[in-house]
């Protein structure tokens, strides 16, 4: 038993802790939990706790479904919102997921995320990962399809008291952080009831497992507060989307990959091949960053949400931006991914991301010039004679593209991207099947 395995259980005995609760992500990005008594941990560390893998999104089949939940003691920590009288009684750990002869699964997105950062590694790299998480609080969540109700109805960086839950972000904050979490920044958003707390940025595993408790802390602390947490992209036809910003960057060591003193963007050209790579591949990985039909009501023309393969400095409307907030500071030298929406999975997404700007710098693309304008205010002419690609507009223009993806393809694994198309074409089909209250007031008296 190694040192980790010793200390999570020490900890168990001395601060009393009923339950450990073992966390693992289907392919859809689903947390899925399994609580075992601190007796049995002993065991799980040895031989894991066994499951039907059939019952999970994308896992296996019915006749090959035994599978293995493997805790990582590195991911232990105590739920410090389930207390009584101050005594600590549950705690979580991430798990690996192994098939009976003790390989990996490839159904296992944190598995998929590991065989990308060991390619990184093999290339000297260690890549980091600091996310703008974005999402709504709602009175309630709507079970008749009708349009919620925000918690509030402030604006962006409003400071004014809500009109619910008023400590929310203070209280979410206190408690990842009594996690292991580190937040940077909380604010209001633009839209009414929309926040956004920005993570400390992290190793692209470690934030992967951030960013699934991060969604699990928000949905219990607005239970407390009488509200409810909502990651949907785009709940309301009026009001911007929520995002999930990505900044990514490649570390050597103790140095930062992407800085160079002297060029004019203060990127090296490790980063410039890194940023080509994601500018390239960006709409075969459309699928994987917004993964659901209505992630595609958030990439519109006119909300900052990028609609075209671009990058500027201080350029919202880009789906690349490299940000200048610290010039001369190499440590923070990186890139801004504006692509993804807050309910993707974040081990598949970094995977793809990650293995694009890889790509990128293995094969040495070159750099497309950047753009300063305001992509709002572009002509489809205008766009098409600059040389911009579009983006997909849709799930299915997102799936054709990605299923044609050699890369993603190889980033994902054979079972997670066939599964994947499988799941995203079978939710294509049922939403294209529905008559919307919007058709039927358009429609109803032709």
């Amino acid at each position: 038993m190694d040192r980790q395995q010793q200390f999570v259980l020490r900890t168990l005995e001395e601060r009393d802790i009923r339950f450990v609760r073992l966390w693992f992500t289907d392919v859809l990005g689903y947390l899925k939990s399994v609580a075992v008594a601190p007796a049995e941990l002993e065991g799980a560390f040895a031989n894991g706790i066994g499951f039907d893998g059939s019952a999970i999104e994308g896992y296996a089949r019915v006749h090959e479904s035994d599978m293995i939940a493997k805790p990582d003691p590195s991911t232990f920590q105590v739920l410090p919102w389930e207390a009584d009288e101050g005594r600590s009684y549950s705690a979580r750990m991430f798990c690996d997921i192994a098939m009976p002869d003790g390989s990996p699964s490839w159904a296992d997105p944190r598995h998929v995320l590991r065989r990308v950062m060991q390619e990184a590694a093999g290339m000297g790299f260690t890549c980091y990962v600091h996310p703008e998480i974005e999402f709504f609080l709602l009175k309630d969540l709507p079970e008749d399809g009708s349009e919620p109700e925000p918690a509030d109805r402030g604006g962006f960086f409003d400071q004014a008291s809500h009109d619910a839950a008023p400590h929310f972000r203070r209280r979410a904050i206190d408690t990842l952080e009594a996690m292991g979490i580190s937040v940077e920044f909380s604010h209001h958003e633009g839209a009414p009831g929309q926040q956004e707390i920005d993570l400390r940025y992290a190793d692209a595993l470690t934030m992967a497992d951030n960013i699934m408790s991060f969604r699990y802390v928000v949905k219990e602390v607005a239970l407390t507060q009488g509200v409810r947490a909502s990651f949907m992209p785009k709940p309301f036809p009026d009001q911007p989307g929520s995002a999930m910003h990505t900044h990514f960057s490649l570390f050597e060591g103790e140095s930062n990959a992407f800085y160079d003193a002297d060029d004019e963007y203060q990127m090296s050209a490790t980063g410039k091949a890194f940023l080509a790579g994601v500018l390239r591949h960006a709409p075969e990985i459309t699928a994987v960053s917004c993964q659901w039909v209505n992630s595609y009501k958030r990439l519109v023309i006119g909300e900052e949400a990028p609609t075209l393969v671009s990058w500027g400095q201080a350029n919202r409307s880009a789906l690349v931006r490299v940000p200048n907030y610290s010039p001369g500071r190499s440590a923070s030298q990186r890139i801004e991914f504006r692509l993804p929406d807050s309910g993707t999975n974040p081990y598949l997404l970094f995977a793809v991301v990650i293995a694009a700007g890889l790509r990128g710098i293995r094969d040495g693309y070159e750099l497309p010039p950047a753009t300063s304008e305001d992509i709002a205010l572009v002509s489809d002419a205008e766009r098409r004679a600059l040389g911009y690609t579009k983006l997909p507009g849709s799930l299915e223009a997102a799936l054709n593209a990605m299923e044609n993806s050699e890369l993603v393809a190889e980033a994902l694994g054979e079972h997670v991207f066939d599964y994947f198309l499988r799941n995203k074409k079978a939710e294509w089909e049922a939403y294209r099947r529905q008559v919307t209250p919007y058709e039927l007031k358009r429609y109803l008296s032709l």
